[in-house]
């Protein structure tokens, strides 16, 4: 059984890798108020930046789905590892030698399955790079070559060639200690019909195929011979460390780009990708043997911070035949948004940005990417060319079609606007009808829709309707006023403890009414409260430890990465009004609690038993006036 990573180790690690340095490598992150960073969550679909990273605080928080935690958390989320696995990794990376609690230095049977297969694959990537200048690759060079890939480039993008044979790759891998199964797992080979193993990959040009940090997770294979029976292109399949709905092809070295630019361009194959990047589109990317899909998208909506604030654009370069344009408009089917930011730079001739490249050169393919076509006006002339608008009747069929495509168009002044360019693309002198058309159909569409809505809940027995969650017992409520003093405070309180130290922890629970939040003041009293965590670096990993559950975890990293509500610095006048506006809240329900006690004594009571309540009325009403009139000097 492998040991358990030394706590001083796992600590080493996280603090030699900075939290937004392992973010930045998924999620572009742009300022997000105070010290905090903010993005477009990795971990579920989102069309508004909610992700919010403390950099000075090492965690994470996504207002809008829940998730957070630290830089290994993080890691294991998103990766789908283990705690181990993502140590491992981070301690790869940042040149730490693990050490393990029955001894000895990280032995590889130790390591963690996706460590294990990462490393194979790192492995196999520098082999095939090897094989690629041996005679028998001559094949591939030349292939590359007639493509306008020298040397050079055949280096910068890994690609290598995997000779003709059964076993050559597995019995490398062998002798580098990686068992059969890790080769199998992982992709690199399959069983034969004998039993034994066999490469995957044979007499065929490789490309590796990275995740955004850098890591060969797949390849990609390209037949060379006339003999060879297999597909064009062979990839990996899936494996735990491989998922094609999951990868770009070329993200590694466009990412920071991308993030930069703006700008994102999709293209159809390994060698497009090549011919982008040396022609000085170092944006483009490729899908791997699948279509462009809902999870291409989002990976390319987090490296372009896709919000309303952040505009990006993604470039389709497609050729415009009928399975360009397929995968093209499935972005409008599934994501209006990204569709709306989306345009199609459609190839004279019918050739690739490889072709183009090799036929009219580096200038030419930037060309074509600089001057795209919008993809709701791509889909229009689509549907129009299909019809001899030459004709009456081609004309109306044409208009019928286009009139479909624009009603799915959301955005009602984008509708509008399409729809006074449809009627000049079909040849209908008539503007007004063609823009009345689409809006009666427009409005049958969201008849029927209502029309459904309404059947459905006129027949509940015909869909039964699932049990709904149970609620839970109680709803924190930011925008409430009382809560939202209670939520500062405490953010102060984690963020910047020695602005509110030691006043803060003279408080008491009870002066936290809402449940989840004096579960928190809770927590930063057991950890040493705010005089002790003003000598800390970091108080937060102290809370978080001191918390009883995931749920008061959750709530200490969602409060530590949420930026302070103010828009000058926050400081001690800043703090100070927080610590006096909550000591006010408490006074001012202590007297509501004082006065209904005094009703209910009534005038039966005696002065013995009205005297001291009283008095205790009197001095909460002198405290409150203290506070509203000299602030955190009363308190």
């Amino acid at each position: 059984m492998a040991g358990r990573i030394r706590d001083e180790d796992v600590q080493a690690v996280r603090a030699a890798l900075p939290i937004d340095a392992v973010v930045g490598d998924y999620v572009q992150l742009a300022a997000g108020g105070g010290a905090q960073l903010k993005g477009v969550c990795p971990f579920h679909d989102e069309k508004s930046a909610s992700f919010y990273v403390h950099p000075g605080k090492g965690v994470f928080h996504c207002f809008g789905c829940g998730e957070s935690g630290d830089t290994i958390t993080f890691l294991m989320k998103i990766e789908h590892c283990s705690f181990a696995e993502a140590v491992e990794r981070m301690a790869a990376q940042a040149g730490i030698t693990l050490r393990y609690e029955e001894g000895g230095y990280s032995p590889r049977h130790q390591q963690g399955e996706r460590t294990r297969l990462v490393e194979a694959h790192k492995v196999a990537a520098a082999w095939f790079q090897e094989q690629l200048a041996t005679p028998e690759a001559e094949i591939g060079r030349r292939f590359l070559a007639e493509r306008g890939f020298d040397e050079a480039a055949a280096k910068h993008f890994g690609v290598g060639y995997a000779p003709v044979g059964w076993e050559h790759l597995v019995r490398f891998l062998r002798g580098r200690g990686f068992t059969d199964k890790e080769i199998s797992v992982g992709g690199l080979a399959s069983q034969g019909q004998r039993g034994g193993l066999i490469d995957r990959f044979r007499g065929r040009l490789v490309w590796p195929i990275r995740d955004s940090s850098g890591d060969v997770v797949g390849f990609g294979a390209r037949r060379l011979r006339e003999d060879d029976n297999g597909p064009k292109y062979l990839n990996t399949p899936e494996t735990p460390i491989y998922k094609k709905s999951n990868v770009l092809y070329g993200i590694d070295l466009a990412r920071k780009e991308i993030a930069k630019s703006g700008r994102a361009v999709v293209v159809e194959g390994y060698t497009d990708v090549m011919a982008c990047h040396l022609a000085g589109v170092t944006t483009a990317v490729a899908t791997c043997g699948t279509a462009f899909g809902e999870d291409h998208i989002k990976i390319i909506r987090r490296l372009l911070m896709d919000t309303s604030t952040y505009r990006g654009e993604t470039v389709f370069t497609f050729d415009g035949d009928a399975a360009g344009q397929k995968a093209a408009l499935r972005a409008f089917e599934d994501d209006q948004k990204f569709a709306a930011r989306t345009s199609i730079a459609i190839t004279p001739g019918g050739m690739d940005p490889c072709e183009l490249r090799l036929a009219q050169g580096d200038e030419a393919v930037r060309t074509l990417v600089d001057n795209p076509v919008p993809l709701f006006e791509f889909a229009l002339r689509s549907a129009v060319a299909r019809h001899r608008v030459d004709t009456a009747e081609g004309r109306a069929a044409a208009l019928e079609e286009a009139a479909g495509i624009i009603v799915k168009i959301k955005d009602r002044s984008i509708q509008h606007e399409y729809a006074v360019q449809l009627a000049g693309m079909v040849g209908i002198l008539d503007e007004r009808f063609v823009v009345n058309r689409i809006a009666q159909l427009a409005r049958w569409q969201r008849e029927n829709q209502q029309n459904g809505q309404q059947r459905t809940l006129r027949r509940p027995e015909a869909a039964p309707q699932p049990a709904r969650p149970e609620r839970p017992a109680f709803r924190l409520n930011p925008r409430d006023p009382a809560q939202f003093v209670e939520r500062e405070l405490l953010k102060l309180a984690l963020q910047h403890p020695d602005l509110v130290s030691p006043a803060f922890d003279q408080y008491g629970e009870d002066e936290f009414p809402t449940p989840p939040y004096r579960a928190v003041r809770r927590a930063i009293g057991q950890a040493g409260g705010t005089a002790y965590g003003a000598s800390l670096p970091d108080f937060t990993s102290a809370v978080r430890e001191a918390s009883p559950d995931d749920q008061v975890r959750g709530l200490v990293t969602e409060l530590t990465v949420e930026p302070i509500r103010t828009r000058r610095k926050a400081d001690q006048v800043y703090a100070g009004e927080f610590l006096v506006k909550l000591r006010l809240q408490a006074v001012d329900r202590r007297i509501d609690e004082v006065r209904a006690h005094l009703r209910r004594l009534g005038d039966r009571a005696t002065a013995e038993q009205q005297h001291p309540v009283q008095s205790e009325l009197w001095a909460l009403q002198q405290y409150g006036q203290q506070l509203r009139s000299r602030g955190a000097a009363a308190l």
